[in-house]
């Protein structure tokens, strides 16, 4: 245990503490409210706040049913089938597939000089960029999809595989029909780890930075987007503790998920003995 807890108080704790400190004192070391007062009544900031929640929102709502029919189509296959085996080694790899590398290859792909938008416009004369930007909010949206899907399908398997046979077995002998069994039985016992995971993908979404700051440039107002601007392009005094209240926001959030998260998974958690 020695060496992960010094690797959590280096690369987690130290940092937690410069961005909670730093939110909660002056450039003199004072503390002081007003870094927060500043975040939560200037419109800037409550945009930043507005968008990425609104951004978060549904880049979890349709990744969560999506990833769900998804993972819910292989569960019930063939055990050990090469389609389980595929889906599996690929969300475990498309999870982590963010960042840069995924904005290099959706601008690749469907830029303006990407490969989608250059054989539509040659071949059809479809203009895909008057339609479509990867830019905008949209746009950077259904970039998240690319990592946020094969994330639920980590997420919800083992409450797929929590659900045992013998369960509907019962139901079909009581009279059940195949619906009855779905809203009487599976939706109640999925219906705990399904928002858990749904929450995950809304903090995973969230916290996203580096997608949206590569495919928008910064244009659009996201929060990872706005203290990176105020720690790095503003040179007005004490901007940096605007910036330092803004991370401190976004870990109560992060926070807030992580407590809903244990006690919806305790509950669900039940049914996976």
């Amino acid at each position: 245990m020695v060496p992960f807890l010094l690797f959590v108080g280096v690369f987690l704790g130290g940092p937690l503490y410069v961005v909670v400190h730093g939110s909660f004192t002056t450039d003199t070391n004072q503390l002081t409210l007003s870094n927060f007062s500043a975040v939560f009544t200037h419109a800037e900031y409550l945009d930043a706040l507005r968008n990425s929640a609104t951004l978060s929102l549904w880049t979890s709502l349709g990744p969560a049913f999506l990833g769900l029919w998804l993972a819910a189509a292989v569960v019930t296959g063939k055990p050990g089938g090469m389609l389980r085996r595929v889906v599996s080694s690929a969300s475990g790899v498309l999870a982590y597939f963010a960042g840069l590398p995924l904005a290099f290859v959706w601008i690749a792909t469907v830029g303006t000089l990407g490969v989608v938008t250059v054989f539509l416009k040659s071949s059809f004369g479809y203009d895909l960029t008057s339609h479509f930007n990867i830019s905008s909010i949209t746009g950077v949206g259904i970039a998240y999809y690319y990592f946020q899907i094969p994330l639920m399908v980590i997420l919800i398997t083992p409450a797929l595989e929590g659900l045992k046979p013998e369960w509907q077995e019962a139901a079909t002998n009581l009279g059940a029909t195949r619906w009855s069994y779905l809203r009487l039985v599976v939706f109640p016992v999925l219906l705990p780890s399904f928002i858990a995971a749904t929450l995950m993908l809304f903090g995973s979404a969230f916290s996203a930075y580096a997608t949206a700051l590569a495919l928008d440039g910064g244009t659009l107002d996201f929060l990872p987007g706005r203290i990176n601007f105020e720690l790095s392009n503003n040179v007005l005094p004490g901007q940096d503790r605007i910036a330092m209240a803004l991370g401190a926001e976004m870990i109560l959030v992060v926070l807030i998920l992580m407590v809903f998260y244990w006690f919806i998974q305790r509950r669900a958690g039940r049914w996976l003995k």
